[in-house]
């Protein structure tokens, strides 16, 4: 059978050796051309006995593949007007996605992700082949909920050293990221309150909600959450190292002041250590943990420092807590995928993780240092001292929302994070809740940054 037919003006692909049959094949080609386009709805077919000539096959072939996708409505067949594509509405309308990309930003700017661009593939490769051929073979089987051995102590070491935390291997469960620790704990928790930060990331609140608790706003002000402000909760969900959406790092008062309410009530602080090794001005602030690993559940993982794709992420537990979550975690998913345990804990044990972190920081910190250069001067940037964001503000997000819009360039919004969103058409906003840009300089490529700060620079004099 011919490769291609183009009696209609088309090339038809057929591919003959796949194994389906020369019937299933003409059938595919057939619906891919007219779900992609390419045969437009009114659009005659050829005589079945003409096509089967045309491509070397029997014309029953050919009357059979045009009678199955006469049943399925991609074709029309009627005496004395053959045999047609038909008008399906929904397929040539249907591109959602070529609309979605039309609309993607030329220059991206959102806060939340680091360079993907800059993961170590090379040392991971390595990694990946060590731990595989060291693997034991029960590696491949059915694991521990808590997480490899291999890699809770290796991290027991990499986390007492580079962040303050107090983690023994028997206290540390390893998750499938953040999102699914948060969700573990609040389960664990079994639907009591949970404060969290105001302003604070939308999403996380939402799978609090989804596991079971209500969410209870806590203010945050430029000296971090307002501790005496704290309802009577359970638990509180903080960003002391760099909260998120504000930059703000936890005073030294406030973080006694919350683990002593944390002591007093015989709650659970939970520290949300997103990106607390990348620290500018000095050596990255030790974790709340360590002041109080008996009150404080910490919760980070390899998604800043590597890439948010392999979801491998940490929880470090008070003791009371380990059994209770590790049982919530067998009944997720019964546990995190160990290949990619080993070789992190490869990728630790080799040092390789943390080169690769302080190459980051330096990354992060020009980076951090070109915004500053751009806007600095002018402009009010907080939340600069750490991290893979600041916080920009302005008078009025809508307003410069548009203009960058209209100039391709993707920014976050401060209004977006409160508890109690900011109308749209609330443009003066109010007194306690100032308007402003997220601005993310971790995810842009190298070559593109520059130009992406010239424009926001641009939408924000508003020329």
């Amino acid at each position: 059978m011919d490769g291609f037919w183009s009696g209609v003006g088309v090339d038809l692909h057929l591919e003959p050796d796949t194994g389906e049959g020369r019937r299933a094949g003409l059938e595919r080609a057939l619906r891919d051309a007219i779900r992609d386009g390419r045969l437009s709805p009114g659009t005659r077919l050829p005589a079945t006995r003409r096509l089967a000539g045309e491509l070397a096959i029997s014309r029953n072939t050919v009357k059979a593949a045009y009678d199955q996708l006469v049943a399925e409505g991609y074709l029309t067949a009627r005496q004395g007007s053959g045999t047609q594509v038909a008008s399906l509405p929904s397929v040539a309308a249907e591109p959602p996605e070529a609309a979605a990309r039309a609309r993607e930003p030329r220059f991206d700017l959102r806060p939340g992700s680091p360079d993907v661009g800059a993961f170590p593939a090379a040392a991971w490769l390595r990694a990946l082949r060590r731990a595989i051929a060291t693997a034991p073979s029960l590696a491949y089987d059915y694991g521990d909920p808590r997480g490899r051995i291999e890699l809770r102590t290796a991290l027991s070491g990499y986390l007492g050293r580079a962040r303050g935390v107090v983690a023994p291997p028997e206290r540390i469960v390893i998750t499938s990221g953040y999102v699914q620790g948060l969700a573990l704990l609040t389960r664990v928790l079994d639907g009591a309150p949970i404060a969290m930060e105001d302003p604070g990331l939308p999403f996380h609140r939402e799978v609090v909600r989804r596991a079971g608790s209500a969410v209870t706003p806590v203010r945050v002000d430029e000296r971090g959450v307002c501790v005496g402000e704290l309802a009577d909760v359970r638990a509180v969900v903080v960003t002391p190292a760099h909260q998120y959406p504000t930059g703000v790092t936890l005073h030294p008062e406030r973080r006694r002041a919350l683990t002593d309410w944390a002591r007093a009530r015989g709650a659970l602080i939970v520290e949300d250590d997103y990106d607390g090794e990348f620290r500018y001005d000095r050596q990255p602030v030790g974790a709340l943990q360590g002041m109080a690993p008996g009150q404080v559940v910490y919760l980070g993982t390899a998604s800043k420092t590597l890439g948010p794709a392999l979801r491998l992420g940490w929880m470090v537990l008070p003791p009371r807590l380990v059994d209770a979550v590790a049982d919530a975690k067998l009944h997720s998913d019964h546990h995190t995928e160990s290949i990619g345990q080993l070789a992190l804990t490869e990728l630790i044990d080799s040092h390789a993780y943390d080169r690769h972190v302080r190459a980051c920081r330096l990354r992060y910190r020009r980076r951090r240092d070109l915004l500053l250069d751009r806007l600095g001067a002018r402009r009010d940037v907080r939340g600069i001292a750490a991290g893979l964001h600041a916080l920009v503000e302005v008078d009025d997000e809508t307003e410069v929302l548009a203009r960058a819009e209209a100039a391709g360039l993707a920014v976050g919004r401060l209004g977006e994070h409160w508890h109690t969103r900011v109308s749209d058409t609330d443009r003066g906003g109010r007194a306690d809740r100032p308007q402003g840009l997220v601005v993310g300089y971790g995810t842009p490529r190298e070559r593109l940054y520059p130009e992406a700060l010239e424009v926001l620079a641009t939408v924000l004099d508003g020329t």
